[in-house]
């Protein structure tokens, strides 16, 4: 019996553990600076437009407070990729995001996160990203460096990611945090459930290219 108690202890710690780490210590952390001007020049190349959908795509994220992570994600948004003939690296990519589409596993936190204590949807509609330079890294890694306008806030943010170019898509990945305090989001939450200020961005990219 005793056996059976300990053992029951432990798994309920390793629960606790679990549910309290934060899940963006081991990813990487965008770059952040003041709002940049494009060093790119997709015009400079025959370009492909391609449109970045729903139906193709994903934007999520992680947020977590000391006690639990919550799984999030923005379910309408439009964008392109700028697709340079000669490499990826003089290629594009915009993403103008509805900021009252947003979505999280529990519905009171996703009424919340609508109000002025976070993204203030009513007063900031919408959030959007601007590449203005992107990087080789070797392979399919590159950084990506745009603007990020986030609640009223503009700054340029650089994270890594994989582009792989195929014949009949281009598929971007990209998994990187950033502190919600440099775009002006610092409700704290409660004093006994702090909510970290790091939040993972999860990009799901697998836009089609024209037949």
């Amino acid at each position: 019996m005793m056996r059976n108690y300990c053992l029951f202890i432990l798994l309920l710690t390793c629960a606790a553990l679990a549910a309290c780490s934060n899940p963006a210590s081991n990813k990487p952390a965008a770059k952040v600076g003041d709002a940049a001007t494009p060093t790119n020049s997709p015009k400079s190349v025959a370009t492909e437009t391609l449109a970045i959908t729903p139906e193709n795509s994903k934007i999520e994220f992680v947020a977590s407070k000391v006690t639990r992570s919550h799984q999030g994600a923005f379910k309408q948004f439009s964008g392109s990729i700028g697709l340079a003939a000669d490499s990826v690296a003089n290629s594009s990519v915009t993403i103008d995001i509805e900021t009252a589409s947003v979505v999280v596993d529990d519905p009171d936190l996703t009424a919340h996160l609508k109000t002025p204590d976070f993204f203030d949807v009513a007063k900031f509609p919408r959030a959007k990203f601007t590449s203005t330079k992107i990087e080789g890294a070797g392979g399919d890694n590159y950084t990506v460096t745009g603007n990020f306008e986030l609640h009223g806030v503009t700054k340029s943010i650089s994270f890594p990611a994989t582009v792989k170019v195929a014949a009949d898509a281009v598929a971007v990945n990209a998994e990187f945090a950033i502190n919600r305090k440099d775009f002006a989001i610092v409700y704290a939450g409660k004093a006994d459930d702090l909510i970290r200020d790091q939040v993972v961005i999860k990009l799901d990219l697998r836009v089609p290219r024209k037949k």
